[in-house]
């Protein structure tokens, strides 16, 4: 009954969030209080399940609401932009530089883990570029979407918070052993983008076209917001919170909320100033917060009642033998394509929590398990038509949504694969 009654929830909770029929964290809240009722879980239970689940993620809601929040008034300052302006003027003319430009580029609009941020950071940017140039706009969107996956493996995005959220563990904890992974695929993206550049440089060869002939230098240029200029003071900041949050001296949520404190004390002394700006980034914020808050009911739910354990039982006894202690491993080499049914809270909310509970019966470490459904996932974030970021990109770019994933997934899916098996080297996922 319990089996029964807990695939009944997640199978609701996926189908609402796959046809997009209800919000997140409409579905989140909602379908796991109705199904608990009609389980026959009372109120009084119903609301342990709440409390239990709710503290679990409310480190990860706070540290999400203040990073959003200190990054969106990083941007706002202006500290990324000289950087991309520079990359961008560096590569004019040349289809190589601009396809290595695009992927860094693309990496660093991505600090602050808000899709929507970086591509009207970028697509606006580079797209006069690839039209001067002749090239493909898809290569574009594909190396700003690997770019941006990579980078999503920040605590401060979605799926690593969503992941800490399922498991209880902060959020920075579950990143720092995903540092050098980082760095290898930004390595790996950079090469990406050298090679890919040189085919499209071949190919405009072929055509004859002529690059870059006549660009204006200053155009593509992102215009610095009427913001104060402190230009230094705001890059320690910045520096300073990331080197404060890989020490783990202090709690991540605290440190972005400190963070935010200073940054707005620097930059907005006055009152009015320092309301606007936060609710000028309140919208990502809250919507980030709630989910995550939801998520954490969902959870309550299945995990209180023992809907979680009941199913992981049933389904181990239907699988083949053998394949339930590699489950994981299994599901991490599918992860990408998943995105292409399944929503990121589908993924990390209804699918992650089962395999957790079936794979630690074996003596899986839950952070295992975690580091290979993540990493297979992460990079297709934005070849998925869930992602409601990527579909901004792609109006602003005028770009067509099946041409991109055409263009872009097995691409995504092998580089996904590559840094998989650069997390097995690494040690961050086990092989049995």
């Amino acid at each position: 009954m319990l089996t029964l009654a807990g695939l009944a929830i997640i199978i609701t909770v996926v189908s609402l969030l796959i046809f997009r029929k209800l919000a997140p964290v409409v579905c989140l809240t909602l379908v796991p209080f109705l199904g608990a009722l009609l389980a026959g879980f009372g109120f009084s239970d119903i609301g342990k399940f709440y409390g239990a689940g709710l503290s679990s993620v409310a480190q990860v809601a706070t540290m999400f609401i203040f990073a959003i929040t200190f990054f969106g008034v990083m941007q706002d300052t202006g500290v990324f932009r000289p950087i991309v302006n520079g990359m961008v003027r560096l590569s004019r003319g040349n289809p190589v530089a601009v396809a290595v430009c695009t992927a860094v580029v693309g990496m660093l609009a991505h600090l602050d883990g808000v899709g929507a941020t970086t591509f009207l950071l970028t697509v606006p940017t580079l797209l006069p570029l690839y039209r001067r140039l002749g090239m493909n706009p898809y290569l574009m969107m594909l190396l700003l979407a690997l770019g941006a996956g990579i980078l999503n493996m920040m605590p401060w995005a979605g799926p690593l918070g969503r992941a800490a959220a399922v498991t209880d563990l902060d959020p920075a904890k579950l990143w720092q052993p995903l540092i050098p992974l980082q760095l290898i695929g930004a390595a790996l993206l950079v090469s990406l983008a050298f090679v890919l550049g040189m085919l499209e440089a071949r190919r405009l060869h072929k055509q004859g076209v002529q690059a870059g002939s006549g660009m204006d230098p200053q155009e593509g240029d992102i215009d610095t917001p009427h913001a104060p200029q402190r230009f230094i003071i705001n890059v320690a900041l910045f520096l300073s919170v990331i080197g404060t949050l890989i020490s783990g001296i202090l709690p991540s949520g605290y440190v972005f909320m400190i963070g935010l404190g200073v940054a707005l004390l620097i930059n907005y002394p006055n009152v009015d100033e320092q309301l606007e700006r936060i609710r000028a980034h309140a919208p990502n914020a809250l919507l980030m917060g709630a989910i995550i808050l939801g998520a954490g009911s969902f959870l309550g739910v299945l995990n209180g009642s023992g809907m979680l354990k009941a199913i992981a039982a049933d389904l181990v006894r239907v699988l083949p033998d053998g394949a339930a202690p590699h489950l994981h491993l299994i599901l991490g080499v599918f992860g990408l394509p998943l995105d292409l049914v399944l929503s990121t809270d589908a993924y990390y909310f209804a699918l992650l929590p089962v395999i957790l509970e079936i794979v630690s019966a074996y003596g899986v470490e839950a952070t295992t398990a975690v580091y290979a459904l993540q990493i297979g996932n992460v990079i297709g974030t934005f070849v998925s038509p869930f992602s409601p970021a990527l579909w901004l990109g792609l109006g602003l770019a005028g770009l067509d949504m099946g041409r991109h994933i055409r263009y872009s997934l097995l691409t995504m899916w092998s580089f996904s694969l590559v840094l998989m098996g650069c997390g097995v080297w690494l040690g961050l996922i086990e092989m049995a």
